[in-house]
């Protein structure tokens, strides 16, 4: 038989449970850091620090138990143009909902 090249019979990466471990007291740890920020008033930078936590949760999902970490470039470029895609459409979403009250402020 020939050696096939197919990506689906790459070599694959074992994480350990003590990876999962950590990555998963991590992520508890930061979800009791959104609930004690919960309570403690920001004004208006509750949602900015409640926005960031969840980024940051969201990332270690996606790099550890989606194994976009242990992937080839290849991968890892086609979730960045697709977070990429993500973010210009906010921002064009967030542009046109700020251009709409212009005259009115």
């Amino acid at each position: 038989m020939s050696e096939r090249n197919d990506p689906e019979h790459a070599e694959q990466h074992i994480v350990g449970p003590k990876v999962y471990g950590t990555v998963f007291g991590i992520l508890l740890l930061l979800t009791a850091t959104t609930t004690g920020v919960a309570f403690i008033d920001m004004g208006v930078y509750n949602a900015v620090v409640a926005l960031a936590i969840a980024c940051i949760k969201a990332a270690l999902v996606v790099l550890f138990f989606m194994h976009i970490h242990y992937s080839s470039r290849l991968l890892k470029m086609t979730v960045g143009a697709g977070l990429f895609t993500f973010i210009v459409l906010i921002l064009l979403t967030m542009s046109d909902y700020i251009s709409r009250a212009w005259g009115m402020w």
